[in-house]
């Protein structure tokens, strides 16, 4: 069974083009301010104008209100918004049936306990996402270049599909792969020359080793 990828954080149009090129199935928009991957709403229109509907175009999002909710949508095309902050299984909820867009909860992991706020989410969220916790200090939710340890999901089962993130890179996506069975991956830093610096040369190996899974 292949294994999807989505590249997330893009802010560049080369980063864009080797993601499509290189079959991603997901491309990603960050929608916040502090972090070093933010657009604006002008940046997200513009490089989201030729990706084609087999791609999903998701927006990652900390506890949005409506109006940052109904702007990014519009300005990317979005067909995911992708919730990264403390979001409530009700406000989930609210936000799949107001916006129309499929939603992705990120539940973030440091321990087996923090696995288990998963299922919360199943009745409510299209899909969801695992990543690490932030480091103490971290001035951002994800995006940190940290991985947990990913054999706490072996064997894990949801009713929802799921990717796996947090310090993934063309290196190890492999060995996350095989320990965790997910059927989706998602990278932002592994990719980049320098915070925010997406390469479209590591966007291509990337999805090279993904495809060859």
């Amino acid at each position: 069974m292949a294994v999807d990828a989505k590249i997330c954080g893009l802010s560049s149009a080369p980063a864009v083009a080797a993601a499509l090129d290189h079959g991603a199935r997901m491309v990603g928009f960050v929608f916040f301010p502090g972090s070093p991957r933010h657009v604006s709403f002008e940046q997200a229109a513009a490089l989201s104008r030729p990706i084609g509907p087999e791609v999903e175009r998701v927006g990652v999002m900390t506890d949005p209100d409506d109006d940052l909710l109904r702007r990014a949508i519009a300005a990317g095309r979005l067909s995911v918004v992708q919730l990264h902050g403390g979001e409530t299984p009700r406000r989930v909820a609210e936000i799949r049936e107001r916006f129309g867009a499929k939603v992705m909860k990120v539940v973030r992991v440091s321990g087996s306990d923090d696995l288990d706020r998963a299922t919360g989410f199943e009745p409510v969220a299209d899909l969801l996402m695992f990543d690490s916790k932030p480091p103490r200090g971290a001035t951002r939710p994800g995006g940190n270049a940290v991985a947990f340890d990913w054999r706490l999901l072996a064997g894990r089962a949801w009713r929802r599909p799921w990717l796996l993130s947090g310090g993934l890179d063309p290196d190890n996506v492999g060995r996350a792969v095989e320990l965790t069975g997910a059927r989706a991956v998602d990278v932002s830093s592994g990719v980049e020359s320098a915070p925010g610096v997406k390469d479209p040369a590591l966007i291509g190996t990337f999805l090279e080793r993904v495809a060859a899974l």
